[in-house]
């Protein structure tokens, strides 16, 4: 018998508005209100509202904390001062990427990771297996909503609604405040590749903090956005979904993620895996495409040179905003300069495409 399907706090929320709601990550979610298109473009031009209260969110404090996080992410947990946030890696002792996350300090002593939610109870073994010490942790995903507006509008709106100034909070930066009368933790973070904001609140007041801000953000031209834009959104940014783009059986350097690897800082889990593939240069990496037929390029689909299998798309669609379809895909190092071309099969036939420059829109993040 299938396992049911998990709800975020606002799912009635959602089946009121007229979302399609799809089974996504062992989650029912909205993949979209009004049309993917329609949604994604109103983010990039206004501001819109997302429901990501599936992630999931682990806190670890004490005075070993900071030395935990050292040994099981690849970043440099150590540099991020209170109210930063830090992109970073759990990898596995071959380098394989266990999961993407963000990391909060939220005091000297006391950290919180945001999980991708099909990770949740995987990721939670592995920290807690893994990061032993002088910590402890606490799982509080079921406690916690997450909301995010995004959008050349969504500044604003958080700070008609805040009793902090927004605009003090910089890039990868967050503050404690309350908005709408709700207490969030107000992190100048995304998916999207727009200027916005993620807040984290109690479970119990995610649907106030979403009407007051359907409410405040009309006059915006506020739209409620699923999940199918938000995968169009982040595509457009050559952002990685994990799942797709990166997983167990791929090494951060090959994903174009070695900027969050930070081999000097000393021993962490898969530390010899990367360096050596960092040394050795990745067999393989991965690339953004656009398709020079017009074709669309799906998950899973194969990509092919002189007729003979080279890799695999991981991501695939029409981009909205840059009027193209566009794809993410591994291909061996030496096809992977831009302007090389190969060919997608689509429907048994080879569809050309070529390797371009990212991200394939302008980020307009707000980063200082």
């Amino acid at each position: 018998m299938a396992e049911a399907l998990k709800r975020t706090p606002l799912y009635g929320v959602h089946v009121r508005a007229g979302a399609r709601m799809v089974p996504f990550g062992g989650w029912e979610m909205p993949v979209q209100y009004a049309g993917i298109v329609e949604e994604h473009r109103t983010v990039r031009s206004a501001v819109g509202l997302f429901d990501v209260s599936h992630m999931g969110e682990f806190e670890i404090a004490g005075p070993g904390a900071p030395a935990v996080l050292q040994r099981l992410t690849t970043n440099d947990a150590s540099a991020l001062a209170v109210g930063q946030v830090q992109y970073s890696l759990l990898c596995d002792p071959d380098g394989g990427i266990v999961d993407d996350l963000t990391i909060y300090r939220l005091d000297a002593d006391r950290f919180m990771l945001t999980v991708n939610a099909a990770n949740i109870d995987k990721d939670w073994a592995w920290v807690t297996a893994e990061g032993r010490g002088d910590a402890r942790w606490k799982n509080i995903s079921a406690e916690t909503a997450l909301l995010a507006v995004q959008g050349p509008r969504a500044e604003a709106l958080a700070g008609r609604l805040a009793d902090v100034d927004v605009t003090a909070i910089g890039y990868y930066r967050f503050a404690r405040g309350k908005v709408a009368g709700v207490s969030a933790i107000i992190s100048r973070t995304g998916y999207t590749g727009e200027d916005g904001f993620e807040l984290y609140v109690s479970a119990g007041q995610a649907v106030d903090l979403w009407d007051a801000l359907m409410d405040a953000g009309k006059a915006d031209g506020i739209v409620p956005v699923g999940l199918g834009a938000r995968d169009t959104l982040r595509l457009e940014m050559k952002y990685a979904l994990y799942g797709n783009d990166i997983d167990q059986t791929t090494n951060p350097i090959e994903a174009g993620l070695g900027w969050v690897v930070k081999i000097g800082k000393g021993e962490f889990i898969g530390r010899p895996a990367v360096e050596r593939v960092k040394a050795e240069g990745p067999r393989r990496k991965l690339v953004g495409f656009e398709m020079v037929d017009r074709a669309v390029a799906r998950h899973g689909y194969r990509i092919l040179k002189g007729g003979a299998e080279i890799g695999v798309v991981t991501s695939g669609s029409y981009g909205p905003q840059v009027d193209r379809y566009i794809g993410m895909g591994y291909v061996p190092t030496e096809c992977s300069m831009v302007g090389d071309e190969f060919e997608v099969e689509v429907r048994g036939k080879g569809q050309r495409a070529k390797v371009v420059q990212t991200p394939f829109y302008p980020s307009k993040v707000k980063k200082s």
